[in-house]
């Protein structure tokens, strides 16, 4: 539990950028219950985050949930804070900005939930053949894809999210804004920045994005590629022909065509924290379905006589870069994973719809506030080495996992309680605690 009177300064100082996005009494809510949700270890409700604080018997639970159904604050702007964060700390100087983008459904009983509806679920273990379904709110997610230098793996960091309402604009739509509003903040100051997606998002609702952004993604096995025909390239070269232009060229087939044709080349690609041996079939080609006379760049991987075929709009980053780049996808699941079973976010029992659209974002915030303070304040070598004494079967950790990071900050977060330069008098209710524990010792 913690108390009132004191937050570690280490994180102080990350709240504190968020600042300009809250009224004075808001933004003390606010720093209050985003301490109050990493400290707490289980039942993440709204009233949670307010007694992981050590606020339940100080402010009535009615502003805790005030704060998130009706109080005067944008999660957008909360978001676009945390961008300036990762991109002003996690990524070096001029490097472009990854973004992977997916959706989750955070599961949700009761029939007056705001854009609550039974959907696919891939969390629910089902029999093989069943379907995985469940009720609960879907959201839209984008986080950053960064390396962290004690870290092996890429990690992901939320910066957006958006709700899902049945009837309302589609998923991919929803990404688009998404991706629009982190290529316009600030923050990103002419970085380029590079979109990685699975299957679903690969559509025509992203096939344009902003100047200066790319979209990658693997195909499907049945799409048909074409040549790019001359005149695409080469207006000129069409003469005085009559009738409209040429859209594509010769057809070269699926993707498994396309790698079978060749040239191959061997290559080694670094994935999920290992390097293998692949080989790489590039081609620059049209994709009409999706991309209609816009070319792109197809690259087909093939490793142990398994074909994954990329999709880029990235016509001049290195082949095995692009690969890299798509394999940190991965890391949005992982965040998603941890967001649901270590930070508790949907753990929330709001159902008004200001509320459920920005519980959500909030927690996934406080989660990339936890890996923000870990970077700058709170790693150590010695936590690895500190988990492999306490669970031995771990012989091989090397590296800290986000539960490591949060545990770490909870521990700063109790110490910081009792700070000896804390001014803080004991409450007539404390001194009555102590005395009474004291006359049951001497009992």
């Amino acid at each position: 539990m913690l108390r009132v009177n004191r937050l570690p300064g280490s994180l102080m100082e990350l709240l504190e950028e968020f600042r300009p996005c809250f009224t004075t009494p808001t933004f003390t809510t606010f720093a209050l219950l985003a301490a109050g949700l990493i400290a707490r270890p289980a039942g993440r409700t709204v009233c949670g985050m307010l007694a992981g604080a050590g606020l339940g018997g100080v402010w009535h639970h009615s502003r805790a949930h005030r704060f998130f159904a009706s109080a005067a604050w944008s999660a957008d702007a909360v978001g676009l804070v945390v961008l300036r964060l990762v991109t002003g700390w996690l990524i070096p100087v001029g490097a472009p900005v990854v973004i992977a983008v997916d959706d989750t459904m955070f599961r949700r009983a009761g029939r007056r939930v705001h854009a609550a509806y039974w959907g696919y679920d891939g969390s629910v273990k089902v029999p093989s053949g069943g379907k995985k379904l469940s009720r609960g709110n879907t959201f839209v997610v984008a986080a950053v894809i960064v390396a962290l230098p004690f870290l092996r793996r890429p990690v992901a960091l939320p910066v957006a999210a958006r709700l899902w309402r049945r009837g309302g604009p589609a998923k991919t739509q929803l990404a688009r804004e998404l991706i629009e509003l982190i290529a316009a903040a600030p923050a990103r100051r002419g970085r380029a920045v590079h979109v990685v997606a699975d299957s679903a998002y690969i559509c025509t609702e992203l096939r344009r994005l902003p100047a200066g952004v790319t979209l990658t993604g693997p195909m499907p096995r049945h799409a048909v590629l074409y040549d790019v025909h001359p005149e695409l390239d080469y207006p000129s070269a069409r003469g005085r022909q009559r009738g409209r232009p040429r859209a594509k060229g010769a057809k070269i087939g699926t993707p498994a065509d396309l790698a079978a044709a060749g040239p191959g080349r061997a290559a080694a690609v670094t994935r999920y924290g290992k390097t293998a041996s692949v080989t790489i079939c590039k081609r620059r080609c049209l994709w009409p379905r999706i991309f209609r006379s816009r070319p792109v760049r197809v690259i087909a991987v093939t490793e142990r006589g398994k074909l994954l075929a990329l999709v880029t709009t990235d016509m001049a980053t290195p082949a095995e870069q692009v690969i890299t780049r798509y394999a940190g996808r991965w890391a949005i699941e992982v965040a998603i994973f941890d967001a649901k079973n270590i930070t508790g976010v949907g753990e929330a029992r709001n159902r008004l719809p200001r509320a459920v659209e920005r519980t959500v974002p909030f927690a996934l915030y406080a989660q990339s506030l936890v890996i923000i303070w870990y970077h700058l304040a709170g790693h150590s070598p010695a936590i690895a080495r500190a988990r492999r004494d306490r669970a031995p079967w771990y012989a091989a950790k090397a590296c800290p996992a986000y539960i490591d990071m949060i545990v770490k900050l909870r521990r700063v977060l109790i110490a910081a309680q009792f700070h000896p330069g804390v001014p803080r008098q004991p409450t007539p209710e404390e001194i009555r605690a102590v005395h009474l524990a004291w006359a049951e010792a001497a009992a």
